[in-house]
């Protein structure tokens, strides 16, 4: 019977990574049905992007308040993580604060502080969060692509996160109740909990106390796996994928047009006056005739598509955004859920039927409209905002592409411009042998 705890705990283990990479693997499928795109060059600029951006938290702070209480909330979910060591050696082996007999009493004491403090900044931060979010009514964090799931989603994370630390609280103070009353060694520092938590169960049996450190304890890791599986469901998938989403980020100058291999092959032959219109190419392969620009989740590229996945919904793309600012109907962010919806749409299919099974849907038009892309400014606010380099551009301008040279879908004030550039080479209708005349006086 002295077994049936570790039992219970391994299969947790068992259970609850399983599903973890379960559910990791049909996400990393979803990625690889977006074009391949070769982001491997410049890698010493890819690994020191990812230790600033990602792990630095670099980009956060440029809003304060908001930057300064997610780096604690991100440090201190990293650092009262390390119990998790313990736990896991706890719960196999049946140990008790195991690690206390690895690190002597004074680093154990130093380890068990730093915990605590950490841990108490986290509650304050994420409850400013949720009174910023229900209460103050931040606007970036009330936009209407987040009414629903979306805003729901985001308080339960926060309810959790405070949970988990409940638990690590009322786990904590039991223990050192049981510790002073010499039924457990004593092991540890424990400032928060001895002097705000104590003095509320100082009073209670000590059968209750073995019994609530017990249930706290369990609740903790219980929680911490449900967290953890959580995230597919959970905006909050930026925990794992902003590391290979900024490393795997456009290092070329922001807004650089993606050109089209065929189209400058093109070019190149109507220029070159000895050029066979009818060779094959270079390497001798017959080239398949692609897709211009993008009208579904197959025609973006996996960068792309990791972006969606990575995205935060912290708003502060459309909070920057030019279009979205003076009523347009853009918003940057809600480019990265649509398009994250359906992928996962997408993805479901495919799992039901062994393969896509045309639905009749199609990114463009049921999930972004034509007025969305054709209202941005393409001036990369948005891209300059995120704090994890999402780039929601690029899917606007591949949209765009689609529509214009797929579907000659321009508006007509673009057909207008793009007419004067071929009959006139320039965007204004003057006739090229007018061009000078202003400078005639």
């Amino acid at each position: 019977m002295q077994y049936i705890p570790n039992i219970l705990f391994a299969l947790l283990l068992i259970i609850g990574f399983g599903i973890f990479f379960k559910g990791l693997k049909e996400l990393y499928n979803n990625i690889q049905l977006g074009r391949p795109i070769n982001r491997s060059d410049r890698k010493s600029e890819r690994w020191a992007l990812m230790g600033r951006v990602a792990l630095g938290q670099g980009k956060m702070t440029k809003k304060p308040i908001a930057g300064i209480l997610h780096i604690l909330v991100y440090l201190g979910f990293i650092i009262v993580n390390f119990e998790l060591i313990e736990i896991f050696i706890d719960g196999l082996f049946g140990t008790h604060r195991y690690l206390a007999s690895i690190l002597g009493a004074g680093f154990y004491s130093i380890f068990t502080a730093v915990l605590e403090i950490m841990a108490f900044l986290v509650v304050i931060a994420v409850v400013v969060f949720y009174i910023r979010r229900n209460a103050v009514k931040v606007k970036r964090l009330n936009m209407k692509e987040l009414i629903g799931w979306p805003h729901d989603d985001a308080n339960w994370i926060l309810i959790i996160e405070f949970l988990l630390m409940v638990a690590f609280f009322t786990m904590n103070s039991s223990d050192w109740i049981l510790q002073t009353r010499d039924l457990l060694p004593a092991h540890g520092y424990f400032p928060i909990s001895e002097n705000l938590v104590a003095p509320l169960l100082d009073g209670a049996s000590s059968g209750f106390l073995a019994g609530a450190e017990r249930t706290a304890w369990w609740f903790h890791i219980i929680g911490v796996f449900f967290f953890m599986n959580y995230l597919y469901y959970s905006k909050h998938l930026h925990i794992l994928f902003a590391f290979p989403n900024t490393w795997f980020a456009k290092l070329a100058p922001k807004g650089e047009f993606d050109n089209l291999e065929s189209v400058t092959r093109e070019v190149k032959m109507m220029m070159d006056p000895n050029a066979d219109p009818f060779a094959a190419p270079e390497d001798g392969a017959e080239e398949e005739a692609g897709k211009f620009g993008a009208e579904d989740v197959f025609d973006l590229n996996r960068v792309q598509l990791l972006n969606a996945y990575s995205c935060t919904e912290c708003g502060r793309c459309t909070a920057v955004c030019p279009a979205n600012i003076t009523g347009k109907k853009l918003s940057p962010r809600k480019i990265m859920m649509s398009t994250r919806d359906r992928l996962e749409e997408v993805g479901k299919n495919i799992k039901k039927n062994g393969k896509f099974v045309d639905d009749g849907k199609t990114l463009l038009n049921d999930y972004i409209t034509q007025e969305e892309l054709w209202a941005c400014t393409t001036c990369n606010a948005c891209v300059e905002a995120c704090p994890v380099l999402i780039d929601p551009m690029s899917i606007i301008v591949e949209m765009r592409r689609f529509l214009v040279m797929e579907k000659s879908g321009a508006p007509q004030e673009l057909n207008l411009m793009m007419s004067n550039i071929e009959n006139n080479a320039a965007p204004w209708q003057y006739n090229q042998a007018d061009r000078l005349k202003w400078a005639e006086e």
